[in-house]
């Protein structure tokens, strides 16, 4: 499990690095993920062997919520003077994420024959 979780942790550094880099505008994690995609098309068998220490990872996510539940109590302040602001931006971002997924489905189930025209 220290091996597969070193693995998965080399993979973010990896993917920090190549961001820091190459100067691109990406989080080097999601980069690192994508790197770490690659790795597990590329060899199936790796993925079976990591499948155990990422359930484990998966099972335990809502942890990693703490820290940044730690930051927006730490900065409730700033919350409190522009809440009108993020309220505003959380309905708009979350009504973009519902259309986006439906056309997302919608071009899915037609690519896939599935979908009525």
């Amino acid at each position: 499990m220290i091996g597969h979780l070193t693995v998965i942790l080399g993979f973010q550094l990896l993917g920090e690095v190549s961001v820091r880099a190459l100067g691109l505008p990406i989080p080097g994690p999601v980069l690192g993920m994508v790197y770490f995609l690659l790795l597990l098309i590329l060899r199936p068998s790796f993925a079976n062997a990591i499948k155990s220490t990422a359930q484990g990872l998966l099972a335990h996510l809502s942890l990693l919520f703490v820290p940044a539940g730690v930051g927006v109590v730490g900065h409730i302040q700033t919350l409190g003077s522009d809440v009108g602001v993020i309220l505003i931006s959380i309905i708009l971002s979350t009504i973009a994420a519902i259309v986006a997924s439906v056309y997302a489905f919608t071009l899915t189930a037609k690519l896939m024959g599935g979908a009525d025209d």
